[in-house]
């Protein structure tokens, strides 16, 4: 009982989080760590229990879809499924031991993507820019990491749209949100097929996500984004810490 409801407070914790700022993930695969459940299983669950948010983010940022200079809705899209999938592939081929070892290095480096991604992203911009190749290329790295981990895509996928020389935010952040939906579908797909999400526990996360989803933008208008992403700078210092320790 204990446990379903940790599962649930992070679930629900990490669809705020996700709403207003990201790093849902900082929540949601430690919780079912630390409740028993196998990283590599942990990894897959918490990515099925948390993806549809992306979707209805998409939704919600319908009106601000415009199309890349120079590069397909299409082409990047493909190359986000099928970078997703070889993650995902790469995921369910890693021993369950070499996984519990990077999981510290996993975290620890979402958690500085997510600390010094906003800041240093205006700095790269003023030093070069990207064309529609490196674009591609990029998000099929980034679609990788996002299938086998996932940890602040959403900051590595702004950051590459700003050197791509997008400036408008709501553009970015609805080209951002399907990316990260699409994406994390294909790998959910490959999760499901290999019996690797626990779907009691899972169940009770897709609850608590969807609530929190729908709590996020109220508790938008009252705490300062910056506040919140302070909170969630900690909870990944504190979930990296845990689990060096833990290791």
């Amino acid at each position: 009982m204990i446990a379903d409801l940790l599962l649930f407070v992070a679930a629900f914790g990490a669809g705020i989080m996700n709403a207003v700022a990201g790093g849902g993930s900082f929540l949601t695969f430690p919780a079912l760590v630390f409740t028993g459940v196998p990283s590599i299983v942990a990894n897959a669950s918490s990515t099925v229990a948390t993806f549809p948010g992306s979707f209805v983010s998409a939704w919600a940022y319908r009106k601000d879809f415009k199309p890349f200079d120079g590069v397909g809705m299409g082409a990047i899209l493909v190359v986000s499924l099928v970078g997703s999938i070889l993650g995902a592939l790469l995921l369910l081929w890693t021993p369950q031991r070499t996984f519990d070892a990077v999981i510290p290095w996993l975290l620890g480096a979402a958690t500085l993507l997510f600390a010094v991604g906003k800041h240093a992203t205006p700095i790269l911009k003023r030093m070069f820019r990207i064309g529609p190749a490196a674009l591609l290329s990029v998000q099929f790295l980034i679609a990788i990491y996002g299938g086998y981990f996932g940890g602040a895509i959403g900051i590595l996928m702004l950051a590459m749209f700003g050197l791509y020389g997008l400036d408008d935010i709501h553009r970015m952040n609805a080209v951002k949100t399907l990316l990260a939906g699409a994406l994390n579908a294909a790998a959910v797909v490959c999760f499901i097929i290999a019996g690797k999400v626990w779907w009691d526990q899972t169940a009770i996360m897709f609850v608590g996500a969807i609530l929190g989803g729908l709590a996020g933008p109220m508790v938008a208008k009252r705490m300062k984004q910056s506040h919140l992403r302070l909170v969630i700078i900690a909870i990944g210092v504190g979930m990296t810490t845990a689990f060096a320790l833990r290791g």
